[in-house]
């Protein structure tokens, strides 16, 4: 029977929503009823100017420096893939398969970018620098561990991003750093300002996310999850963490009478298998409302669970708030 883990580690973590829905007051009157009120964003919309650079610090206290602006980026992360695309910029190489979403390159834009042998969590050093790449970027828990095999030969860039500000900052510095300043500016623009869009209209609907394989499942939290950071601005999403991932039940999550459920299957052994299937062999899965009204949503992983950037983001916020109406 599946159940939730204490050391299931989510590699690529993606989320769920939450927030409280604000109801303006009618009038009881004779005159024309009002239009209800409806909260103002929270969002700040207003972009600051990206200042090109060769050398930064990042929000983790990684320094970066270089002689001119990096152009052959391999991303072994895809957050790096994520805002590669958002400055238009394609790596010499990746081990995500998030280009071949059509919002990105597509699967034929994709076919053209080399694929860095060993996948994900053990990424094939020699492969990596056969491309003589300027930079590479990878998440700073899995990949850490290769930096001093790439070091003297590329710069190693350890990224880590566990809520949607982290993803905006890792946008900045990245559009500082290769000169794509006035692209790094719009991709944020853009995502701002569909975040504050979906603030105003806020659902009163019950939302989570879950995530994992034919062995774990999890529950997607704001505090480290930059998809699930989204969610209390446009929904109720009662899920906090507990400091060790996947650490809620079944029968808890059937106490907060989930209205709306967003399905990520990680990895299965089955190429066709889906989480939500192999859930539905506990019987507390059938009793959450979501399931028992047809409101269970399996979506693309690839962008929900690993994309955490700002092109991501913008497609979750599309198809969060369309679900949540």
């Amino acid at each position: 029977m599946l159940r939730s883990p204490s050391r299931f580690t989510r590699a690529w973590t993606t989320a769920a929503v939450a927030g409280s829905v604000l109801v303006g007051c009618g009038t009881a009157s004779d005159e024309p009823t009002r239009p209800e009120a409806k909260p103002a964003a929270r969002t700040e919309v207003t972009v600051d100017p990206i200042e090109a650079t060769t050398r930064l610090t990042d929000a983790n206290g990684v320094t970066l420096a270089f002689d001119k602006a990096p152009e052959r980026i391999v991303c072994l992360y895809a957050l790096c893939d994520d805002i590669l695309t958002e400055l238009g910029i394609v790596p010499v190489a990746t081990n995500s398969a998030l280009l071949a979403h059509p919002r990105f390159l597509g699967e034929a834009g994709a076919e053209e970018v080399d694929v860095v042998p060993g996948g994900f969590i053990a990424p094939e050093t020699e492969a990596i620098l056969s491309h003589k790449p300027d930079l590479v970027i990878g998440e700073q828990s899995t990949h850490g561990k290769l930096a001093p095999a790439l070091e003297g030969a590329t710069t190693f860039w350890p990224a880590q991003a566990g809520t949607w500000e982290d993803s905006v900052r890792y946008l900045r510095d990245l559009a500082a750093l290769t000169g794509r300043t006035a692209e790094g500016e719009k991709a944020e623009k853009t995502f701002r300002s569909k975040l504050a869009a979906a603030e105003k209209s806020p659902s009163g609907k019950t939302a989570l996310i879950v995530y994992g394989s034919d062995e774990n499942f999890g529950v997607a939290t704001p505090e480290t999850d930059p998809v699930a950071s989204l969610f209390p601005r446009i929904a109720d999403y009662p899920w906090k963490s507990r400091g060790v991932e996947g650490s809620y039940s079944l029968e808890e999550i059937l106490a907060k009478d989930v209205d709306v459920l967003f399905v990520e299957t990680i990895s299965f052994g089955d190429a066709d298998g889906k989480l939500s299937v192999k859930m539905a062999e506990n019987p507390l899965w059938s009793k959450i409302p979501a399931v028992r009204n047809g409101d269970v949503h399996e979506v693309n992983p690839e962008v929900w669970a690993k994309g955490r950037g700002t092109r991501s983001l913008g497609i979750v916020l599309d198809e969060a708030t369309a679900a949540l109406r």
